[in-house]
């Protein structure tokens, strides 16, 4: 038995994820938590989340949420991620996080906080996506330099980073097997008289609207011929459930920076 407890359990994917959690026999859930001042904290977080009853408060006290975890799921923010991943290291508690937009310098802090705890760190959960992470660097080797790279993205309306984490993971993965500098290379606007496109571009663009939960498409296309990869969730409980699969493998795993290729055994 895993002791789980959720950070942002209140939020839209906490309260998908906290649902799963408590719908599978080897996992216990010991603690849910939401920032300081939240509407809902002191009630039953079963309550707050449809599910009945739980015998659980939703509490803005990060100490005490975690006391009796072995594992804390955080899809957050940036700046409550960090936090709970500090406190996290503090009292080696393994972490699953999903929380993306952290810049370098946040980057460097987890990878230091992870040599204290064992954290799945991943811009998406999804299998299917994760899959397209695996073989998307054969595809672009394979098609190499003639065929121009376009990466679109859309999301729902509240999404708050731009690109998408899975987005630039996608850019990521494309110009390392291209041998491309993705600060040199990335266009992420056109517009006006902006000329021929250069053969090393990777385009990523950006669509925010409604209530998308998320869609990712790699283009690959030169005259005569167009290649395109495309993953669309439909919702959040494909992000949740891979959450709940990484709160289960991290369990018991050494120290280190872990992601959802580890956890779903394709590296």
């Amino acid at each position: 038995m895993v002791n789980v407890t959720v950070a942002g359990a209140a939020g839209r994917m906490g309260a998908r994820i906290t649902t799963l959690l408590f719908d599978n026999p080897e996992i216990k859930v010991v603690g849910a938590f939401e920032r300081k001042g939240h509407e809902k904290v002191g009630q039953d977080i079963g309550d707050i989340i449809g599910i009945g009853r739980k015998g659980i408060e939703l509490t803005d006290d990060i100490d005490g949420a975690i006391k009796d975890a072995d594992v804390v799921i955080d899809f957050t923010s940036i700046a409550s991620t960090l936090t709970n991943m500090r406190k996290c290291a503090d009292e080696k508690k393994a972490m699953v996080t999903g929380t993306t937009g952290f810049g370098d310098d946040d980057l460097k802090e987890i990878k230091a906080l992870s040599k204290d705890i064992s954290c799945v760190f991943a811009p998406n959960m999804s299998v299917g996506v994760n899959l397209l992470f695996k073989i998307l660097g054969d595809v672009a080797r394979t098609l190499g330099d003639d065929y121009d790279v376009e990466i679109i993205e859309a999301h729902h309306r509240l999404k708050k980073d731009a690109p998408s984490g899975t987005a630039m993971k996608l850019a990521n993965v494309v110009a390392d097997a291209l041998g491309r500098n993705l600060i040199e290379d990335a266009v992420y606007s056109r517009q006006g008289l902006i000329g021929e496109r250069t053969k090393k571009e990777i385009g990523i663009q950006t669509v925010r609207a409604g209530d998308i939960v998320g869609e990712h498409t790699v283009m690959f296309a030169t005259p005569g011929e167009r290649v395109e990869i495309t993953h669309k969730a439909s919702s959040r409980d494909t992000f949740a459930k891979g959450a709940v699969r990484a709160a289960l493998w991290i369990y018991g795993k050494e120290p280190g920076l872990y992601d959802m290729l580890d956890v779903l055994g394709l590296k």
